[in-house]
């Protein structure tokens, strides 16, 4: 399935899950600056497309033996992945073009998806970069139709050529249906947006769009089932699993939509707690006073180390400094129970909505530091933001590998 996510096939690229840990496929390197990594999943279904496929051959060409149509077999994957790698890069390029930041590609057993660094800023680059990956899979279809026009009519080439064009033009086509988490999808959300100025009423109308596009296709597939043209199962149990996987997608922007819709009004600058700084050597129990002390209308402070000339050197963590026994805290210094701040923790003060759930996602339960320039508002604690969204549900942390997506 592919999607474009934000920091959106064999056939289909389609369904968008949540935002799931950067670097957990096999690394592929960079192609103009955007890493590019295939996920396990992918392996499996090319194994079955390629048996499939070479065996489809074998029984069409009775020259042909099992090892050869496997070859071909293998090669029609390649092809397909480098289809999917094609439409993934039209959504990467054209996000760079509007000022949006890509953190990668990955190819999956569905297809893959590009993840954004940030929402688009207005509906009309919403739409220009949704439509931009099915325009690619158009445009290689109609390649290699013309292609098998021309090739020798009945041979493995011109099979090949029609069967990589037929693979191309549903993506687009199927593609283009107007329900998250499909890339038309995002183009009726941008729509929506466009009409009603809210991006997340459009994030809503598009989920459950996608959900009853999701129940038609698995009508189909069970169509598919009992019709006496379609030979095995194989077909019907990856319509089966494209079904499945739109149901969770439109599902997951559907919570999403909900989730930005319980957020309150407020900016990352607004929502930051104070901070008080001590230096790394200040006995965890003096960080305790000084703490209760600055404690202003119910919020308490949130306590930072800094070095001997003042820099900042990261948060207190709560819960190492709770695991320290009373009799042992006037001893055990700040530094020791101080969580290093980097750069994927410093948040601009402006951020608010979806954008700010964005920038958490991948620590929900971190905390970070919130600045504007050279100036320091204080420390939003994601946990803190996450309870916001969803008061009756306990913020679950995520094991976060810190890798490239």
């Amino acid at each position: 399935m592919d999607e474009h996510r934000t920091a959106s096939a064999p056939a289909t690229p389609a369904a968008r899950p949540q935002p799931r840990e950067r670097g957990s496929g096999i690394p592929l390197g960079r192609i103009a600056g955007v890493p590019v990594s295939l996920a396990p999943s992918w392996l499996l279904l090319a194994a079955l497309i390629t048996i499939t496929y070479g065996q489809y051959l074998s029984a069409r060409s009775e020259r042909l033996t099992p090892t050869t149509g496997l070859a071909i077999g293998f090669g029609f994957v390649v092809c397909l992945l480098v289809s999917v790698l094609l439409h993934e890069l039209g959504h990467a390029v054209t996000s760079r073009h509007s000022g949006i930041g890509v953190r990668g590609i990955t190819l999956e057993m569905l297809g893959g998806y590009t993840e954004m660094e940030r929402e688009a800023p207005r509906p009309g680059v919403e739409l220009y970069v949704s439509l931009s990956g099915p325009a690619v899979s158009l445009v290689l279809g109609l390649l290699a139709a013309g292609a098998a026009a021309v090739l020798p009519p009945g041979g493995i080439p011109e099979t090949f050529a029609f069967q990589l064009a037929l693979s191309n033009i549903v993506v687009a086509v199927f593609n283009a249906l107007p329900g998250l988490p499909l890339d038309g999808g995002r183009a009726l959300q941008a729509l929506v947006w466009k009409l009603t100025g809210d991006p997340n009423t459009g994030r809503l109308v598009a989920g459950w769009v996608g959900r009853l596009l999701a129940l038609a296709t698995a009508a189909v597939a069970v169509l598919l089932l009992f019709s006496p043209l379609v030979k095995g199962y194989f077909g019907v149990l990856f319509t089966l699993l494209v079904a499945l996987t739109m149901w969770v997608g439109a599902g997951q922007a559907i919570r999403h939509a909900k989730a930005v819709g319980n957020l309150p009004p407020f900016s990352a600058r607004e929502l930051a707690r104070p901070v008080v700084a001590l230096t790394a050597s200040t006995p965890l129990s003096e960080a305790d006073r000084i703490a209760a002390l600055s404690e202003h209308e119910e919020r308490r402070p949130v306590v930072a180390a800094v070095d001997s000339a003042g820099s900042l050197i990261g948060f207190v963590h709560g819960a190492s400094a709770r695991a320290v026994p009373a009799e042992r805290r006037p001893w055990v210094p700040l530094g020791d129970v101080t969580r290093r701040i980097d750069r994927e923790h410093v948040l601009p003060g402006d951020l608010r909505g979806a954008e700010l759930l964005t920038a958490i996602r991948d620590d929900p339960g971190g905390d970070y530091l919130v600045v504007t320039g050279e100036d320091v508002h204080g420390v939003l604690r994601g946990a803190e933001l996450v309870s916001l969204v969803a008061p009756t549900r306990r913020p679950r942390r995520p094991t976060v590998r810190r890798n490239s997506t």
